[in-house]
Formats: C-alpha cells, sequence, structure tokens
C-alpha cells in the first residue's frame, strides 16, 4: 500500500481513524498491515514524522507490551545514517504507539514494482547502506527479524531500514501461538521458517534476498503460497539466474547454514570490491525516475504542513534530540553502512550498470533533517497456508474403492456381433485376414481398448521425490520435477498433491494392497481406477499405479509427508516409470 498517490498526494484519513495521538495531529494515512497502522503527522517544530498505532488484540497481550517496551528501549540506542531514529513514543497506554522520522522516499518494492529493477552500482550502494544499517541495529542487541523490500525505504542520500524491534515483541505474543508466524515468508531464513532460534545472519539471509530482488526484479525463492516458498528456502537452492555477475557473492548470503553466511562488515567489503569505481553515495545514486518520486513525497509533505496540518497542542513529554543524517558523499568500509512481485520492464535508468557520468540537480530535500521512514505494513502470515484458489469440492468415497471401470464386456459383446456377421458372410477366417488389410471407417475408428499391449519397456526409477502441496509431476520429464500450479494445468497433470491427497489428472489411480506386487504386470492388469487416494489410506510403502493419456504407466511408492516440525506441505515419493507402455488415448 503506498503513501503517495498519482500526482504526489497522500492517502487521506479513513472514517474509523484517530484524529489526533497524544498531541499529535494526524495528517494522512501511509499504510497498515499485520502491526498495526502508519500515520503521518509533525512535531511541533514542523518535522515529518511516521507514527505508527499497535493493534488492539496485540495491546491487550501483557508479554507483548513486556517485549514492545524493551524494544523501544533498545530501537532508542540505534541512531545510524541509514536507519530511522526514535523520535517518541508511548508503551504504557491504552493502545501503545511508536514514532520515527519520516522518509520521503518510495519503497525498495514500490520502486522495483514500478521501474524494474535498479542498475548494478545501484544495487551494491544499497546493500552497503542496508548492511551498515544492520551493523547497528544488531550492535544495540537487536535482530529485525522482517527484512524485506518494503521495509528499505529510497532516500536521495542512501537507503532507510525501518520497523527493526517490533517483529520480536509481537513473536512471543498469543498470536504465534495459533500458528501465526511475524514476518513475511518470502524472505524468512531458512532456521526462522523452521521455528528455530534467530540470530544475526538471519538478517543476513534476508539481506541476500533483498538484493535479488533489487538486481533482478523478483526474490531468489520464487513467488505462490507461503507454505510453497517456505519448502523452497528450506530444501532448495536459490534462483539467481539474471543476476548481474558483479552480485555474485550474493549466493553467500543466502546458505542454508548460518554460520557460512557474510557478517554485514564483510558485505560492505564485498560491495567495494564488486564495484569498479569508489562507491558514492549523492543525489545521482538512483535511476532517475525514482529520484523524481522522492520529490513528489518531499512536496506532497510539504504542502499538508502548509495547508495547517501540524500538531494539535504540544507532546506531554520532551523530545528527544534527533542526531543528523547529512547525505554521505563517500562510502568506505567505516562509513558504508525479502502475492512476491513479478520481473517488470526495463529500469527507467541503467546507466550502463554503471555510476553517471554526470549526476543530475540534486533533489530539494536539504531542509529535511533526518529523512526516514514510512513505516510499511509487517505482514503477519499463518503457515502452513492453504492456497487460495478454486477446487471442486472432493466426494466422500467409501472404501474399499469403487468397482472397476472396465469397458471389456462392451466390446467383447461387439466382438461377438462383429464375429456372427462375419460367420454368415462365410469364410471368417479369410474375411477376418482380409479384414486386417481393410480401411473401413466403420470399424477403424473405434478405440480399440483391448488391443494387445505394447512390448516391455525399460522402467526407469527415481527416489526420494517432494511434491508440495498444489505441485503436479509429469512421467514425461526426465527427471520428474515438482511444478506449481499455473493456470489450472495441474488437473491435466500426471500426478499431483491437493488437499490432502494423491491425484491423478486421467481419474486412473490404483491403490495396490498389501499382497500385490508392484509391477508393470499388475499395473496393466490392475483396473479399479479412481480419481484420487486419500493420505489416510497410505502407510510408509504403499504402491499406486498411474496410467496417463499419453500412454505411460508409473508406479507410486509412498515414503511419507512432511514431519509436523516442517513449515512446508508436501509428499515424498519413488517413482518406477515405464514410458509408451500401452498405446496412448485418443482425444478425439
Amino acid at each position: 500500500m503506498g503513501e503517495v498517490r498519482a500526482g504526489g498526494q497522500f492517502r487521506p484519513l479513513d472514517d474509523g481513524d484517530p484524529k489526533a495521538v497524544a498531541g499529535y495531529r494526524l495528517a494522512a494515512r501511509l499504510g497498515s498491515g499485520g502491526m498495526g497502522t502508519v500515520y503521518l503527522s509533525y512535531t511541533p517544530g514542523g518535522h515529518p514524522i511516521a507514527l505508527k498505532t499497535i493493534r488492539p488484540e496485540l495491546s491487550e497481550d501483557p508479554e507483548f507490551r513486556r517485549r514492545f517496551r524493551q524494544e523501544v528501549q533498545a530501537a532508542q540506542r540505534v541512531q545510524g545514517l541509514y536507519t530511522a531514529p526514535v523520535i517518541d513514543y508511548d508503551t504504557e497506554g491504552d493502545r501503545p504507539w511508536l514514532a520515527t522520522a519520516y522518509v520521503p522516499g518510495p519503497s525498495l518494492h514500490s520502486a522495483v514494482a514500478e521501474h524494474g529493477a535498479l542498475p548494478v552500482t545501484s544495487v551494491l550502494l544499497l546493500l552497503a547502506g542496508v548492511a551498515e544499517a544492520l551493523k547497528v541495529i544488531h550492535a544495540a542487541g537487536i535482530v529485525h527479524r522482517d527484512l524485506k523490500p518494503t521495509n528499505v525505504l529510497l532516500t536521495s542520500d542512501g537507503p532507510r531500514v525501518i520497523d527493526f524491534g517490533i517483529a520480536r515483541a509481537a513473536d512471543a505474543t498469543a498470536l504465534t501461538g495459533t500458528g501465526v508466524s511475524i514476518g513475511t515468508p518470502a524472505f524468512m531464513s531458512p532456521e526462522q521458517a523452521a521455528g528455530k532460534p534467530i540470530t544475526p545472519a538471519s538478517d543476513v539471509f534476508a539481506l541476500g534476498q533483498v538484493a535479488a530482488y533489487a538486481g533482478r526484479g523478483s526474490g531468489a525463492y520464487g513467488d505462490g503460497p507461503s507454505h510453497a516458498v517456505l519448502y523452497r528456502i528450506v530444501h532448495e537452492a536459490p534462483d539467481l539466474s539474471g543476476l548481474p555477475g558483479e552480485l555474485g557473492f550474493v549466493e553467500r548470503c543466502l546458505a542454508k547454514n548460518p554460520e557460512d553466511r557474510p557478517s554485514p562488515e564483510e558485505v560492505i567489503a564485498l560491495c567495494q570490491e564488486a564495484s569498479p569505481a569508489p562507491l558514492v553515495q549523492s543525489g545521482s545514486w538512483l535511476p532517475e525516475a525514482i529520484g523524481a518520486d522522492i520529490t513528489r513525497r518531499v512536496s506532497a509533505s510539504a504542502e499538508l504542513l502548509a495547508a495547517g496540518n501540524t500538531a494539535a497542542e504540544p507532546p506531554t513529554r520532551v523530545l528527544p534530540p534527533v542526531p543528523p543524517t547529512a547525505p554521505v558523499t563517500q562510502l568506505d568500509v567505516g562509513a558504508v553502512g525479502r502475492a512476491v512481485p513479478p520481473v517488470h520492464a526495463a529500469p527507467t535508468m541503467h546507466a550502463g550498470r554503471a555510476a553517471p557520468a554526470t549526476p543530475p540537480a540534486p533533489q530539494p530535500i536539504a531542509y529535511v533533517a533526518q529523512p526516514v521512514p514510512n513505516t510499511m505494513p509487517t505482514y503477519q502470515t499463518p503457515y502452513p497456508q492453504p492456497p487460495q484458489m478454486w477446487h471442486p469440492q472432493p466426494q466422500p468415497r467409501p472404501l474399499p474403492l469403487p468397482p472397476p471401470r472396465n469397458s471389456v464386456g462392451k466390446w467383447l459383446a461387439i466382438g461377438v456381433a462383429t464375429l456372427s456377421v462375419l460367420m454368415w458372410l462365410g469364410g471368417c477366417a479369410a474375411f477376418i485376414q482380409s479384414f486386417d488389410g481393410s480401411s473401413d471407417d466403420s470399424t477403424s475408428g473405434s478405440g480399440n481398448t483391448s488391443a494387445k499391449p505394447l512390448p516391455n519397456p525399460k522402467p526407469v526409477t527415481y527416489k526420494g521425490i517432494n511434491i508440495p502441496h498444489n505441485y503436479y509431476v509429469e512421467f514425461a520429464d526426465s527427471p520428474p520435477k515438482p511444478q506449481d500450479d499455473e493456470g489450472g494445468s495441474i488437473y491435466y497433470s500426471d500426478l499431483y498433491y491437493y488437499d490432502g491427497e494423491v491425484r491423478s489428472g486421467n481419474d486412473k489411480i490404483v491403490l495396490l494392497n498389501n499382497a500385490q506386487k508392484g509391477s508393470l504386470k499388475t499395473c496393466r492388469e490392475e483396473t479399479r481406477f479412481a480419481e484420487s487416494v486419500s493420505l489416510s489410506q497410505l502407510s510408509k510403502g504403499t504402491q499406486l499405479c498411474v496410467h496417463t493419456e499419453s500412454g505411460h504407466i508409473a508406479l507410486v511408492t509412498y515414503r511419507g509427508s512432511a514431519p509436523e516440525s516442517d513449515p512446508s506441505d508436501y509428499v515424498s515419493v519413488d517413482l518406477t516409470i515405464w514410458r509408451n507402455a500401452e498405446e496412448p488415448e485418443s482425444n478425439g
């Protein structure tokens, strides 16, 4: 949810929004999310601030209040160039709130969504600045826990990291005891996704995800249902295709083992090594279109203030001094400091993926003493989360499975009738011999499903295939790789896992009993076809036969499902596939 509309106008307050909080008159609505709602307000001296009110259900949780108090006090110690300083707060009132300096710039998420991936030089400056912010945050004893593109704001003199210190307070509340995770699945570290202890290295993993998003326009683990993204984060390698070669070190940030990830200080050094020229933070570090967006936000904030949206009355407490945040002109090791969106159009300005030769005129924001955060929403995402898609409700099926849908009797009757006709014509044997070469249309299109089976093809076995919920495999692929559902193609696939069932798009799946030996012969002879088999009917080692429209036959051996400690949802199977084992079905 953006804080500035077309033409640089803020979103007005909704009818249910308060008009003032602790003497701060609220001027506009910046955004809302799982933690609360963020508003634009001003100090008595006219400086813009972002004021975040906490959700009532969190406010009523005593443990949240205790943690929130601790984290706000710790956040006051964070006074870096790339963070939003805490201006004012109330942790004891009926509805706690926190005010930080307002950042007159778009989030990384909205900038990339609108203008495309950033040039390499911009990404290196971004990473160096965010790494410096993490260094300061960690030094204050805080782990951000929810670093993502919406929590990184872009200004003319570098990025700003916001919303640190709040996710940990919410993480201990009663909300997390009901299966809700504080944080964004696409940018969680493997240890955070698995419910293991969180360390500063978790923020470095999220930084790698932020880098991938900034440099290629999408995260390193794709998008889709949260449980599917979490599965890829925990079990699969990151997808960094399309990321410029200078950013190859990002892969180290995404190491599964926290000990293998670089520290924020190392990230800063790696950014400098990757840059062909010294990294210079200036008004030209971002593409021109993003710079214009920053100017619109500055103008909108000034217009609101000029229109009379000032503080209603002096705040009830003395505000702490705000440290200056003058633009940094030279970044070195000591000063330089993750729906998931699709890849968008090419960036407005790539500049050959290098620093511009002639910087544009500086943006008019010198009067803003400390630009900082539009506190974007921190989402609460339950996982595993059921897919938001339509699917016919499965009908109850009595056990044992339905009787065979066999067409042999029908063809036998037709064969007997045909044979009688041929004998009446005289010379049955001679006629049948001539019939083999006949092109009579009345018999050639009958779809002879009782033809002799093809020669036995050589089986191919694939072990330990994990199929996540709402994913499918095709037996023609070598090896069969689980694919995400796109456009309903899952319903026509060879084998898929959905809603606690193993299913076949061809409606030809057979559950073998314990006395049957899984083989090509068994699968050819067994015709108790069903549409799906429930996981409740399966135990480790249970076998199923699956027939496809293209003529492949597979023996599926069930190996189990995701353990309770795993945040993802999947089934594990072994596949033995006989390709082209029978005539393909006719679609006409």
